[in-house]
C-alpha cells in the first residue's frame, strides 16, 4: 500500500482487550470505549467482543457509537446545545450532564432518560495543565459535594474522570478513597458510577488483581454498577503510522524528510512536545526525521538506525492510535494517511484511502 497510512494490528490490539474482558469478569466493572481517544470504527466489531459499548464527548460521537459499536451508548458533553439535545437523547442509553445548570436546563426533555452528572473531585494525575481536569477554575464537572447531593434525586449515576495516563494503582486507590470520603453519601443513592478513563491497567506489570478487587469492593459498598472508560488502555501499541523517506539532507545533523507530517498526522505529540517512537531505535546512525509540511518545527524526533537513510526507506512510527487518528487534519494539504488493518491471520487490508476530493470537501 502507498504510504502514509495508519496500520492497526489486531494481534497487538487483542492483549489489551483480553485484559479488559478479564477485569469485567472478575470485578463486574463494565468498560466503554472512549471515542474521543479512538474512533476507527472498522475494528469496532472486533472490540465489541471484549467491551460493553462506547462513551462520547459530542453528538457525532454518540451517533457513531450507536451506529457502529454494539452495546451501551453513553452520552457526555461539556455542554449540550438546544438544537442537539433531542438527538443525543434518542441515540443514547445514558446521558451525563457536565453541570447542574445543564441538568436543570434539559430536565423536561430528559425526564424519562437515564441521567448522570459529572463530578470533579479536585485531584488528578495529569502532568500537563492543558489536560488536567482538576486544574484551577476547571469547567469539567461539579465540585461541591453539597450541591451534588442536592440534585441526587434527579440522577441515578455519577461520572468521575480524573485519571490521566495513570499507571499507578496506589495513586488510583488514593484518589478513589478521596472520592468516597467527599461524595460517599451521594454514592449510596446512585445505581451506577463511571470512574472514567486514563487508568493504564493494560500496561505491562500493572496489578490487575488489586484493581479488580478494589472495583468489586467499591461496587458492593455502594450497590452500583461500575463503568470504566478506557481509551488509551484499549488501544496502546495497537497501531503504527507507516511512512516513506522522500529526501535526505545534512545541516549539522542528518535529516530525513518523510511523506507525512507530525502537525497533520500525529498532532497530539506536537501539542505535548513529545517525540514519536520508532522501534528498535538502535544503531550507529542518528537521523532527525522531519515532516514534509512547511512548519519549521514539523519534526518527529531523532532516532538511530543500522544504516544511513535514503529515499524509499520505510519507517514505522509506533503507538499511532490513541489521540492520533482522531486528530489527523489537512494542514498544508499533505495527503491524509489511509487506514489499514492487519488481521489475526497476518493478512492486511486497506479500509480507507483519502484523496483530493476529501481535501476539497473539508472546506468550501
Amino acid at each position: 500500500m502507498q504510504t502514509p497510512y495508519y496500520l492497526i494490528d489486531k494481534s497487538r490490539l487483542l492483549p489489551n482487550l483480553q485484559k479488559i474482558a478479564w477485569l469485567r469478569e472478575t470485578s463486574g466493572a463494565k468498560s466503554l470505549l472512549a471515542l474521543k481517544c479512538f474512533a476507527t470504527w472498522s475494528v469496532f466489531d472486533f472490540m465489541a467482543q471484549y467491551m460493553d459499548g462506547t462513551t462520547s464527548s459530542s453528538l457525532y460521537e454518540v451517533k457513531l457509537g450507536k451506529a457502529r459499536f454494539p452495546g451501551e451508548t453513553h452520552a457526555y458533553s461539556v455542554a449540550y446545545a438546544d438544537d442537539e439535545i433531542a438527538e443525543v437523547l434518542a441515540q443514547s442509553d445514558k446521558i451525563i450532564f457536565n453541570s447542574i445548570n445543564q441538568l436543570a436546563r434539559f430536565a423536561a426533555e430528559s425526564q424519562n432518560h437515564v441521567r448522570g452528572l459529572r463530578v470533579n473531585p479536585g485531584v488528578s494525575t495529569s502532568g500537563f495543565d492543558l489536560a488536567d481536569p482538576a486544574r484551577p477554575f476547571s469547567r469539567l464537572g461539579e465540585s461541591d459535594p453539597a450541591q451534588v447531593a442536592a440534585v441526587a434525586d434527579q440522577i441515578t449515576g455519577l461520572m468521575f474522570h480524573n485519571n490521566c495516563e495513570n499507571d499507578s494503582f496506589d495513586r488510583f486507590d488514593e484518589m478513589l478513597t478521596l472520592i468516597e470520603t467527599n461524595f460517599g453519601a451521594t454514592l449510596h443513592k446512585m445505581t451506577w458510577v463511571s470512574l472514567g478513563g486514563g487508568i493504564h491497567f493494560t500496561g505491562e506489570g500493572y496489578p490487575l488483581e488489586r484493581l479488580s478487587a478494589r472495583l468489586k469492593a467499591f461496587a458492593a459498598r455502594y450497590a452500583v454498577q461500575v463503568y470504566l472508560e478506557p481509551g488509551e488502555a484499549a488501544i496502546t501499541g495497537a497501531a503504527t503510522l507507516e511512512v516513506t523517506v522522500l529526501d535526505t539532507m545534512h545541516n549539522g545533523k542528518n535529516l530525513a524528510i518523510v511523506d507525512s507530517s507530525i502537525e497533520a498526522h500525529m498532532l497530539d505529540l506536537l501539542i505535548y512536545r513529545e517525540a514519536a517512537k520508532v522501534s528498535p531505535d538502535a544503531g550507529a546512525h542518528e537521523w532527525m526525521i522531519c515532516g514534509k509540511s512547511c512548519l519549521a518545527g514539523d519534526i518527529f524526533g531523532e532516532f538511530r538506525f543500522d544504516a544511513p537513510l535514503k529515499p524509499g526507506d520505510r519507517i514505522s512510527f509506533q503507538d499511532a492510535a490513541g489521540y492520533t487518528m482522531v486528530k489527523k487534519n489537512w494542514f498544508n494539504g499533505v495527503k491524509m494517511p489511509g487506514i489499514a488493518i492487519r488481521e489475526l491471520d497476518g493478512t492486511t487490508r486497506q479500509v480507507r484511502a483519502f484523496d483530493y476530493d476529501d481535501f476539497a470537501a473539508a472546506l468550501s
